[in-house]
């Protein structure tokens, strides 16, 4: 396979996952793309905003690109956390928007640069900081997809709706009858489980 495959794939799979975690907003109220449903805070339009940050990160700061109008959240000198979640003065609109322009500046790094381009993390130890365009890749691919899980499950809370993305649900067929019948033969094994021991 020739390295200009390898990066068309990855570059799929990346989109694949920022296209997943924008399709759990569809169809939500403000409040519910932005409430904590987790003790920790995790929101759908929280991860949308700290995916889009990580890709100004990692395809411009590490490899001298760096992203032209960096928001105040981003950064060393930001509050902690303030990517994981929107204010109210942030609207969904805007942090979509953002989204789609750090796809852009990052989509030109990875059309720009070949896979063994050598770029520097510099929030990483310094004994591994070195690294490349491909690496970088897999990297980001990892972090957005453990995102998108997280946004599975936030959405299945928020109302229901479960699924991989729009089109393909990657779930069992099932009505609701049958999920609950599931769900309960889930519990039932959990408590079987618990008095065994």
């Amino acid at each position: 396979m020739s390295a200009s495959q390898q990066k068309t794939d990855l570059h799929t799979y990346l989109r694949t996952a920022r296209e997943a975690l924008v399709w759990k907003l569809d169809g939500l109220s403000e409040y519910d793309v932005r409430r904590p449903l987790t003790p920790t805070g995790t929101n759908l339009l929280g991860l949308v905003k700290h995916a889009a940050g990580v890709e100004i990160g990692y395809f411009g700061l590490v490899f001298g690109r760096p992203y032209a109008d960096p928001p105040a959240w981003f950064g060393e000198d930001a509050e902690p956390n303030a990517d994981m979640w929107a204010t109210a003065d942030e609207s969904r609109e805007q942090v979509l928007a953002f989204a789609r322009d750090a796809w852009r500046h990052a989509d030109a790094t990875i059309e720009a640069l070949p896979l063994d381009a050598p770029g520097r993390v510099p929030w990483w130890p310094a004994e591994r900081s070195g690294t490349t365009l491909h690496l970088i890749m897999a990297h980001v691919i990892a972090d957005l997809q453990r995102h998108a899980g997280h946004a599975d499950i936030v959405r299945e809370l928020v109302d229901g709706s479960a699924g991989l993305r729009s089109g393909n649900g990657n779930l069992p067929p099932g009505d609701a009858a049958w999920w609950k019948q599931h769900h309960d033969r889930v519990e039932r094994a959990a408590c079987q489980a618990a008095e065994a021991t």
